[in-house]
């Protein structure tokens, strides 16, 4: 039995010419000429032929080629396939070397089509490249533990809280990558990291905001027609948009007293958003007139090279450079505790900011936007922060539809002229505080 199982030789492979020679037991090698060949396996397995190579002459010699086929044969008596099993534990050892750097770009290209421009701008790579990967990145993600993660984020837990809640979810997002994947690493491995990591002490401080009873006055300060200065006033009587939207608006995206945000400058989820109608009162229109001579490719407030709009941060230093706390975000939240503390409607309110105020079911049937609604409201906020009037003639600030045609349902068109009959009297009895102080 040993001889029919072992029936070749070193010394016979050696001087064996070209040919297939069989040592039994399935194992068979096939020399190519006198110096090389290969050795394969043969077995049957659940009734089919198969064979597998098991290396070349020069690498694999024949005591250890005995080895290989003993050990496949073992795997074939208990109905296992050696070809699949090989195949299973190569792949094991090439998932050792996957390390979080890869598994990250890997995942962040997955996620690209939901993020603004496909993430070039970086934002949600960033606290990964910059506080994770240069310590873990080149480490296989299988042998990442809790205690790596901990280590690794716990400089900067708590002065850079923020920062580090964004890594620590980016990281989440990337182990949960990893396990679809087919990676075997530890799901459980960030939410273990941020038990010993403990609750942050640092306090979420929110956006400086200006009270509203000084905006008029600082409004008023906005005397110089620069696009830097322009833009901020605009700002201030749309506290719906945000920097963004105001610094790329185009002369296209007015639309007669209605400026139509492109749903891919408003702050959401990509693909969840949607364009944003923004009725605009007289003084934004006369903004949008004074702006039209520093106009360059399209752009209403463009930088001092024009090929490009002014920077995320030049309205942020006018305000710092007059010695001011206050930041352009904050005026959304001037507008809306002007709101709250002179009676306004909570809802057109909220809706006047783009924030949703209803529930998901609710929405999917609630199809308004209240544009007419929103127009009164941004017209009381328009005048009190100009420090203007109402007028007899407010409606013309407000688009009045044409017809049905133009994006206007029936009942809206009929809401509006409802509206404009009403005229001077509700503006006149509309009541604002005397007092600008507002709230400290």
């Amino acid at each position: 039995m040993a001889h029919s199982r072992n029936k070749l030789t070193v010394k016979a492979i050696k001087t064996s010419p070209k040919g297939a020679y069989g040592d039994g037991g399935g194992l068979l090698l096939r020399k190519t000429d006198r110096n090389n060949g290969q050795w394969i396996y043969r077995f049957r397995l659940h009734g089919r032929q198969r064979q597998m190579g098991l290396g070349g002459l020069s690498k694999v010699s024949l005591s250890k080629a005995r080895q290989i086929r003993d050990e496949y044969q073992a795997l074939v008596i208990d109905g296992i396939d050696p070809v699949r099993e090989r195949k299973a534990a190569r792949q094991a050892q090439i998932v050792k070397t996957v390390t979080l750097a890869d598994v990250a770009d890997i995942a962040f290209v997955a996620r690209q089509a939901e993020l603004r421009a496909d993430g070039k701008a970086g934002r949600w790579f960033s606290p990964l490249k910059i506080h994770v990967l240069p310590s873990l990145g080149k480490r296989p993600i299988v042998s990442i533990t809790q205690n790596d993660i901990k280590d690794t984020l716990g400089p900067i837990w708590h002065e850079k809280a923020d920062t580090a809640r964004k890594a620590i979810n980016r990281l989440q997002i990337v182990f949960k990558h990893a396990v679809a994947m087919g990676l075997d690493v530890d799901i459980q491995a960030v939410e273990k990291a941020k038990a010993l990591l403990g609750k942050q002490r640092h306090q979420v401080k929110n956006i400086p905001s200006m009270p509203w009873g000084k905006v008029p006055e600082f409004f008023a300060s906005l005397d110089e027609e620069t696009p830097v200065q322009l833009a901020l006033k605009f700002l201030v009587l749309n506290p719906g948009a945000r920097s963004k939207p105001v610094r790329f608006l185009r002369t296209e995206d007015i639309e007669k007293n209605v400026w139509v945000v492109p749903a891919d400058m408003m702050k959401g989820q990509k693909g969840h958003t949607r364009d944003w109608r923004t009725p605009l009162s007289s003084e934004s229109l006369a903004i949008i007139k004074a702006a039209e001579p520093f106009e360059r490719n399209g752009w209403l407030f463009p930088n001092q090279s024009g090929k490009g709009v002014i920077s995320d941060a030049s309205m942020s230093r006018l305000m710092e450079r007059r010695g001011l706390e206050y930041r352009p975000h904050g005026f959304r939240s001037s507008f809306r505790t002007w709101a709250a503390e002179t009676g306004q409607n909570r809802d057109i309110a909220e809706r006047s900011l783009a924030h949703k105020i209803h529930g998901k079911v609710e929405a999917s049937y609630l199809r308004t936007d209240f544009l007419i609604e929103r127009a009164e409201l941004m017209l009381l906020w328009s005048k009190f922060v100009s420090s203007v009037e109402l007028s007899e003639l407010e409606q013309a600030t407000v688009m009045k539809p044409q017809n049905t045609k133009e994006g206007q349902s029936k009942a809206e068109k009929e809401m509006f002229d409802s509206m404009i009959e009403r005229g001077k009297a509700k503006w006149v009895t509309r009541t604002l505080p005397v007092s600008r102080s507002g709230s400290e």
